[in-house]
């Protein structure tokens, strides 16, 4: 049987994180065994009791002083020793019985599977948060023709899947990076529909602050633009049997700006950096 480490990066959520940390704990397959292996808190520093009453709940709680979303999953899934990582948000915004089917789709063949938030309750998701996402996967639908339809962090993936996709992000743009790398190593991707509830207490680090939101845009659309001009400048992209999008087909024709193609004339030849965005 396939161990499951349940992974909750979290940021001042003392007063959700037991619900969540509880929800995992009750999650039981067919013959009443506990689904979860091991649950590890990503406290990715809180000032509040976060870390203390993560403890008290039963989970592991390991202090992640490198702000950022991703930074937190990161560093769990280091220490994690599951054969699957099962994310969720320690703000108690998921239906936590529902990971039964992200475990399920993973039984079933998937190396992903992403909870897509289909049956969002009134006040759970905010006007930014859908457009932004809607944004964002409209772009990835575009360039890379990928059927991605959410960006949920409820999630499910081997370890061996998370292994070979090589996460870099670790800001905001790491759920998009995950979906991204997924499918240009052709990974099997599922998804999953879920519910998704109104916050318990306390206010999104996203969507609850002007900062929130702006860094989040950041994060994934620059994520998006990096690995798109990463895989313009790849060799394996100028193969003229690889199929490719209309966009990065478009975005590949020698034009006529000092005879370079356009994935040189329209992006400066520098360096990128990979930037480690703070959360607020």
């Amino acid at each position: 049987m396939l161990k499951v480490s349940a992974l909750i990066p979290a940021f001042n959520e003392a007063e959700n994180i037991a619900l969540v940390v509880d929800g995992m704990m009750a999650l039981r397959d067919s013959a009443g065994r506990p689904l979860i292996h091991e649950i590890i808190v990503a406290d990715n520093g809180s000032t509040d009791a976060t870390a203390s009453v993560a403890t008290a709940a039963g989970a592991k709680v390991i202090a992640v002083a490198e702000k950022g979303y991703g930074s937190a999953c990161a560093s769990a899934c280091h220490i994690a020793t599951g054969d699957i990582f099962l994310f969720a948000d320690g703000d108690h915004t998921a239906e936590l019985t529902q990971a039964k089917l992200l475990l399920d789709a993973i039984a079933q063949g998937a190396d992903l599977a992403i909870g897509v938030r289909k049956h969002a309750a009134h006040g759970s998701l905010t006007l930014p948060q859908r457009m932004g996402n809607g944004l964002a996967c409209f772009l990835v639908r575009l360039i890379w023709s990928i059927p991605v339809s959410d960006l949920g962090p409820f999630r499910a993936i081997r370890r061996i899947a998370y292994e070979r996709i090589g996460m870099r992000d670790r800001a905001y743009g790491w759920t998009i990076e995950m979906q991204i790398r997924a499918a240009q190593l052709k990974l099997r991707t599922t998804d999953v529909a879920v519910s998704w509830l109104p916050r318990h207490a306390g206010h999104s680090k996203i969507s609850g602050t002007p900062t929130g939101v702006i860094g989040a845009a950041w994060g994934i659309l620059s994520m998006i633009a990096r690995l798109w001009w990463r895989e313009l400048r790849s060799p394996f992209n100028q193969s003229p049997t690889r199929p490719r999008s209309p966009v990065l087909t478009l975005t590949s024709v020698v034009t006529s700006v000092d005879g370079l193609p356009a994935s040189q004339a329209l992006l400066p030849s520098t360096t990128l950096r990979w930037p480690h965005s703070n959360r607020e």
